[in-house]
C-alpha cells in the first residue's frame, strides 16, 4: 500500500523545550492512524507539523511524496512561498479543537469560501458541493443559519464539510470531541466513524479509546514527544507489553 504520510525525524521545540522528538511515522494511503496519549505528550504538535501550522526544527514530511513547506536543494531545505504552502495545505484537511467558524458568516459561506478563493471553483459547483456535504454531515436545511445558531457538536459536523469541500488526500482530526458537551459527542465520532469507512487518508488524535478500538487501523502512543508504541490497532490496544501504554489505557479505560 502507498505512503500518503511520510515522517522522518520529526523535531521541534518551544522555548528550549522538545515538544516532539525525532518522530518517525509511515501512513499508509487510505488508512486510519489514531494518535493517543497523555495531555502534553506532543500528539497536537505533531498534526500541526504535517501541515506545517508549525515549523519543523528538523526532519521532513512528505504527503504523496512531496515535501511539505520545504524544498530541498542539495542537502539543504528552504522553506516554500507562502502561497506554495497554502497549496500545499489544501490537499490536507484539519479540523481543530475549537470548530473555527466564521461568526460572520452563514453556514454556507463557510463551507464555500476556500473552494471558491483558493481553488477557484464556479461558485454554482462549491454550492453544490456543500450541500451535499451537509446532508453527508446530518445538517442538510441548514446552510443559512449562522454559526451561533448551532450546538457546539453542529459546528464542529460543519467544520468537517468545510474540510472536506476542499477534497484533500489527508484528513487531520485534533481532539474533534474535546471542547463539546458529553452528549454532543457522539454525533460527531459518526460522522468521522462514516468518513473512516469512505477511504480517506486519516490521523486522528483523541482521547475516546472505544471510538479509537472501533476506527483505527493502526495506532500510535506518545509520551514525551516521543513515539513509545506503534502498530496495528488490536495490538496496542490489547496485546501490548508496553508497561506505561497499558498503564495508560487502564487509566482511561
Amino acid at each position: 500500500m502507498a505512503e500518503a504520510i511520510e515522517l522522518r525525524n520529526i523535531t521541534k521545540r518551544f522555548s528550549g523545550q522538545t515538544v516532539v522528538d525525532s518522530v518517525d511515522l509511515d501512513v499508509d494511503a487510505g488508512s486510519v492512524t489514531v494518535i493517543l496519549g497523555p495531555s502534553g505528550s506532543g500528539k497536537s504538535t505533531l498534526l500541526r507539523c504535517i501541515n506545517h501550522l508549525e515549523k519543523l526544527d528538523a526532519g521532513t514530511i512528505r504527503i504523496g511524496g512531496e515535501l511539505v513547506g520545504y524544498e530541498q536543494k542539495g542537502q539543504a531545505l528552504f522553506e516554500v512561498s507562502d502561497s506554495k504552502i497554502a497549496r500545499q495545505r489544501s490537499r490536507i484537511g484539519m479540523v481543530f479543537q475549537q470548530f473555527n467558524l466564521f461568526p460572520h458568516r452563514t453556514v454556507l459561506q463557510n463551507i464555500i469560501d476556500a473552494p471558491i478563493r483558493v481553488k477557484k471553483q464556479p461558485r454554482a459547483q462549491a454550492v453544490a458541493k456543500a450541500r451535499l456535504l451537509l446532508q453527508q454531515v446530518g445538517l442538510s436545511g441548514r446552510e443559512d443559519d449562522w454559526p451561533q445558531q448551532l450546538s457546539g457538536g453542529q459546528q464542529q459536523r460543519v467544520a468537517i464539510a468545510r474540510a472536506l469541500a476542499m477534497d484533500p488526500e489527508v484528513m487531520l482530526f485534533d481532539e474533534p470531541t474535546s471542547a463539546l458537551d458529553p452528549e454532543l459527542v457522539g454525533e460527531v465520532l459518526q460522522v468521522i466513524k462514516a468518513l473512516a469507512h469512505s477511504g480517506i487518508t486519516m490521523v486522528i488524535v483523541t482521547h475516546e479509546i472505544g471510538f479509537a478500538r472501533e476506527v483505527a487501523d493502526n495506532i500510535v502512543f506518545m509520551e514525551a514527544g516521543k513515539v513509545i508504541a506503534s502498530g496495528p490497532a488490536r495490538q496496542v490496544l490489547e496485546n501490548n507489553a508496553n508497561a506505561r501504554v497499558s498503564h495508560f489505557l487502564s487509566t482511561v479505560l
